[in-house]
């Protein structure tokens, strides 16, 4: 049985369970009934961040256009166009084991490409979540649905993975931004341009 979550609960990921090193977190969600005259294009996102809360370079910010970390740590597995069907819609590998020392977070992060252009926000998405799998096994170890409390946002931090005494920690954090990717980037010290 996973751990289901609710917003701002921490849990302890390697912990309990010894060993684990390859995780992949997906993230999935709908798109409710109704149209807004163009595709939604959710894009999940990962920013690996330092003791400052900040990556530390561009190289360290893991999305679409940047699928894999220059150590192996972190992979994107692809943009999903769609959203379309059950389960995950977007999936990112990590191997904890392969983290650069300097990073302390992974923040995970999911936007709406174009959002201003098609008018679209997460007020018109549900069913959100973000779960936590190990790579080894199958088993979903950890499992956040984030509800339906969005109207205007175009960007959320949905989770992140956190050091903590040696060990890997989850909070579920559930906060939205307005501005989408450019407002996250910024954020966490990148330069969207």
């Amino acid at each position: 049985m996973p751990i289901n979550l609710s917003k701002g609960q921490k849990v302890d990921l390697t912990k309990g369970n010894p060993g684990l090193t390859k995780i992949m977190v997906g993230l999935g969600w709908d798109v409710n009934a109704f149209d807004s005259g163009a595709a939604f294009d959710l894009d999940a996102a990962a920013f690996l961040l330092g003791a400052n809360g900040k990556c530390p370079t561009e190289r360290d910010f893991i999305f679409y256009g940047n699928l894999k970390h220059s150590t192996g740590a972190v992979e994107h597995m692809g943009d999903n166009l769609t959203g379309e069907g059950d389960g995950d819609d977007e999936q990112i590998l990590v191997d904890l084991a392969k983290v650069p020392a300097n990073i302390e977070r992974i923040a995970f992060t999911c936007t709406i490409y174009d959002a201003e252009k098609r008018r679209q926000n997460f007020g018109q998405v549900s069913n959100a979540f973000i779960r936590i799998v190990d790579q080894a096994t199958g088993t979903e170890l950890i499992r956040y649905d984030l509800g339906e409390d969005f109207s205007i946002e175009t960007a959320l931090v949905v989770g992140e993975l956190y050091r903590h005494n040696g060990e890997w920690k989850f909070n579920a954090i559930g906060s939205g931004f307005q501005g989408g990717l450019a407002a996250l980037c910024g954020h966490y010290g990148i330069d969207a341009e």
